[in-house]
This record gives C-alpha cells, structure tokens and sequence, in this order.
C-alpha cells in the first residue's frame, strides 16, 4: 500500500481585515426598525396600491370612501390596510365627520427612494 503525504496549502498573510470598510453611515437599529416597518407595510400589493391612489389624488389627499372600489375590497378592509400605512409613517389621517381623509406624509416617500438610491450605489 502506498502512502502519499499531504502539504498544507501555504496560506498568504493578510493585512488585517478581509473585508473593505465602510465608506457612510449604516442605519442605526431605530432608523433600521422605522424603515423596515415602512418596507414591510409596502410588502402588500394592495397597499402599494393605496399609497399610490392617494398620492394620484388632487391636492394629494382622498377619503376613504374614494379607495374602496378602486381596489375592489370593502371598506373595512381598506381601513386595515390604511391603518398599516399610517402606523409606518407613510400616510396621515385626518377624521372630518363621519369620513377619514389620507394624505401622504410629507418627505416619506422621499426618505423611502433616497435609501433605495444610496442602497444601488
């Protein structure tokens, strides 16, 4: 039987790190959780959907009676997912009588699509 030995590979020594730094600011665990709350409310086409039919409005604002039969859901349901943006940052409520009105925060959308453009850098 023969025996063939084995050489360890010879292994380079590095500088340091293996890894390249950082070059700005990561998000901070609170920005993290915010904009994961934002991304997470957006996760639901029908949602998205909403966001976009209030943001399509004029004046940027529309009742809630205004986004049911656009999405085809009832108004229960449409409530629920305005709820969900609203607790994300993303829409404000406003209660005039028996009708809630949305708006789109200002600077949300913006803060949303500038960490979509820093990201694809």
């Amino acid at each position: 039987m023969t025996t063939i030995a084995l050489e360890a590979p010879s292994v380079a020594p590095t500088s340091g790190t293996c890894c390249a730094p950082l070059v700005r600011e990561a998000a901070d665990p609170e920005a993290a959780a915010d904009l994961a709350r934002s991304f997470k409310a957006l996760g639901d086409p029908t949602r998205v959907r909403l966001l976009s039919i209030v943001a399509a409005h004029d004046g940027g604002e529309a009742c809630v009676c205004d986004l049911t039969e656009p999405v085809g859901l009832s108004q229960p349901t449409v409530s629920h997912h305005l709820k969900i943006l609203v607790d994300a940052g993303l829409l404000a409520r406003e209660q005039r009588g028996k009708w809630a009105y949305y708006s789109v925060v200002p600077g949300s959308l913006d803060r949303l699509g500038a960490l979509l453009s820093e990201a694809a850098r």
